[in-house]
């Protein structure tokens, strides 16, 4: 397999499942402006919507969106635990979450990163964040992670996203859980694999 990514983009998610779950994988990186691949190639030949995490099968099959394909993922190695089985109530939680995650975070941040957002809609973007991060904080207030104390793909992604706020000099210590959270998952040995190898610590 090869993933497409950016560097601290959120093709972060689907590389942090790909190193949990064990898998063997290629990664080539994009750059996302220019549309092209460090090798030269035109990347909306892989992904027409010139976006990553593209994710290209063994078999040429190409899948997108982060949600979609760490779901695939984890269902590759059911026994990593990534994500509870299919059909099961358990399921639809970390679906619930990974939706909440992609509608109400990744998108809240977007504003913030694009250089066309009016200035003065900065702040309320930030305020819609708070909201969010507030509703994560009391969660996490009960929960080692977002489906209680086992590690799932739906982390993968809540820390690559949440991770931005670093780039955005917005304080985490307002909301002491998502702190400590970060921390948690920060630290495990295979995300910060994939921070290294995106050149995101050293």
């Amino acid at each position: 397999m090869k993933l497409y990514y950016s560097p601290g983009a959120c093709s972060l998610s689907p590389h942090i499942v790909l190193r949990e779950g064990g898998f063997k994988f290629d990664m080539e990186q994009v750059d996302l402006k220019e549309k092209k691949t460090k090798s030269g190639a035109d990347f909306t030949g892989v992904n027409p919507k010139g976006q990553v995490p593209t994710l290209v099968l063994d078999d040429g099959k190409v899948l997108t969106e982060g949600p979609a394909i760490v779901q695939y993922l984890a269902d590759q190695k059911p026994a990593s635990g990534l994500a509870p089985a299919a059909g099961s109530f358990d399921r639809y939680r970390v679906q619930e979450w990974l939706n909440f995650i992609t509608s109400e975070l990744h998108k809240g941040f977007t504003p913030l990163f694009r250089p066309n957002t009016p200035e003065d809609y900065k702040p309320i973007a930030r305020d819609n964040l708070a909201a969010k991060f507030a509703v994560l904080d009391k969660h996490l207030a009960k929960n080692q992670f977002l489906m209680g104390e086992t590690f799932s793909v739906a982390d993968a992604y809540a820390f690559t996203v949440l991770n931005w706020s670093n780039f955005q000099n917005i304080d985490m210590a307002k909301w002491p859980n998502v702190k400590a959270y970060m921390g948690r998952v920060g630290a495990r040995p295979k995300v910060q694999e994939a921070l290294k190898a995106e050149g995101l610590v050293k």
